[in-house]
């Protein structure tokens, strides 16, 4: 029963946000049935996703490609660079991209922000460096021996590619598609800003019709449609979302020599290039435009001092959340699917829904500050729990039944065995994903926006009022302390990472 205590949890957690929408809806006798207004904003919903998800693969392929062939100056720098926009909170790009390409930016009608366009180069600016990092990974792990005998057997670019590359690549590409889509499906943050009328998506049209016209019925509609959409997917790459462990090989040299050609190192530059182009300069539009505009303020100490309140509380209970859920795994195989869409809840389940539920729940209690923060870092604790389990789930497999039998002997159980054998042997797994639960905390403005009432204002939400009320220059210095945070913490997560 103790191995069941987290999934538990957290589908009790998922029950009260969706079994109250259901019981008020049925209370009122409406109709739930689709209507053209929720087809088209499905269909606009799955466009969106699958055009973010190709493009971002796409690029992604002969990018990281391009990184696995060429060993030059700068490339463990550019590679640290491209990995900024993995710990970026979504508001503090946002403001870099409108800082390039707004209507008052540095290139003002270069790109469209706000339609369809808006929103795919924010998805890509976002997924492409995610892309490149897992499929780079997925490269460097080929056997250095295939590359050996390709070069004996004088392989070709487009040999090399259909027997080394391409198989190395094939296993880890509808993990994460399925991955990018779900990601994008349930964007919240980007859609409200860049989107409008023509181009909303599930989650904010869920939001718009429980916040601003609260039409119940509607709103259980797209619900219904939204997990629809996310179960699919889930079911559609079910035996692919698990990642194989990794082989144990003898390494002796992984140096790739197909990348020497003239026309093959051309090729990868300017692949590289594009690739940066298309990251690295909102990252510098926020530094340059922030820099001469931190200005400590009230405001802006009290945001800071809430931001860190829930981001503690929130990864706390991720963590304690995550590694029950990780244990449930390793212990419940035969369950491994079911729990793994349990712990992809909070992107299955729309957070709208979830927030409102709760909201209706929690009506009846006096409204206060402590139950804000508390529902905010619940909300926030369910998003990063899929980004938790990667990190413990593999440290949790390989050292909690490898122990077992020394517990058995000793007589260690709990507590005991938590403090004495556990712990230790995952403590830098543990500190890695209270690090990422902190950071995805620190950066996230869907569950302010929200749970967010009471006097509740955190550090990407003050960035976006500045923004709503143009004062680009407070928000440029506040976007810039937020990022700031959020990268050096990451950096610290990656650190862990090489120790474990």
């Amino acid at each position: 029963m103790r191995n069941l205590t987290a999934p538990l949890l957290i589908l009790s957690a998922l029950l009260l946000g969706i079994v109250p929408l259901f019981a008020f809806a049925l209370t009122r006798g409406g109709n739930i049935l689709p209507d053209a207004y929720a087809l088209r904003i499905t269909s606009f919903t799955l466009l969106q996703a699958t055009l973010s998800t190709f493009i971002s693969i796409t690029l992604a392929i002969p990018v990281a490609r391009a990184f696995a062939r060429q060993n030059f100056t700068g490339r463990r720098t550019l590679l640290a660079l491209f990995a900024i926009p993995l710990s970026l909170p979504v508001i503090v790009a946002i403001f870099g991209l409108t800082t390039l390409y707004g209507n008052a930016g540095l290139f003002p009608g270069l790109i469209n922000l706000y339609g369809l366009q808006g929103i795919l180069l924010a998805h890509v600016f976002f997924n492409l460096p995610l892309a490149v990092r897992l499929l780079l990974e997925a490269l460097e792990n080929t056997a250095p021996e295939n590359h050996r005998l390709a070069m004996q057997l004088s392989f070709t670019s487009r040999d090399i590619w259909r027997h080394v590359d391409w198989p190395a690549l094939k296993p880890a590409l509808p993990r994460l598609a399925a991955l990018i889509f779900l990601l994008c499906a349930s964007s919240f943050v980007i859609i409200l800003v860049f989107g409008g009328p023509s181009a909303t998506t599930l989650e904010v049209a869920i939001y718009q019709s429980l916040r601003m016209d609260f039409d119940v019925d509607r709103a259980l509609t797209l619900s219904i449609l939204q997990v629809a959409v996310s179960l699919a997917v889930v079911w559609i790459v079910k035996g692919t979302l698990i990642a194989p462990a990794p082989e144990n090989r003898l390494r002796l040299n992984g140096t790739r020599r197909d990348g020497r050609p003239t026309m093959t190192r051309a090729w990868d530059t300017f692949t590289i290039a594009a690739a940066a182009l298309l990251v690295l300069p909102p990252m510098l539009a926020i530094a340059a435009e922030g820099v001469l505009h931190i200005t400590p303020s009230r405001i802006l100490v009290q945001a800071g001092l809430i931001s860190f309140a829930i981001a503690i509380v929130s990864s706390a209970l991720a963590i304690a959340l995550a590694w029950g859920m990780a244990e449930a795994q390793v212990r419940l195989a035969k369950q491994r699917g079911s729990l793994l869409a349990l712990g992809l809840g909070a992107y299955l389940v729309p957070p709208a829904v979830l927030s409102t539920g709760w909201f209706i729940v929690f009506r009846s209690f006096e409204s206060s500050w402590l139950l804000s923060i508390a529902l905010i870092a619940t909300m926030n604790c369910l998003m990063a729990l899929p980004f938790l389990l990667t990190v413990l789930g593999p440290a949790l497999a390989k050292n909690l039944i490898h122990h077992d039998k020394l517990c058995a002997q000793l007589n260690l159980k709990g507590w005991n065995r938590l403090r004495h054998i556990d712990f230790p042997a995952n403590r830098t797994a543990l500190a890695q994903a209270a690090l990422m639960a902190f950071v995805l905390s620190l950066g996230d403005l869907t569950a302010v926006t929200l749970l967010g009432s009471n006097g509740v204002v955190t550090l990407p939400s003050l960035v976006q009022q500045q923004m709503g009320h143009y004062q680009s220059a407070a928000a440029g210095g506040t976007a810039l302390i937020l990022a700031a945070l959020c990268m050096g913490l990451a950096f610290a997560a990656q650190r862990l990472s090489r120790w474990t």
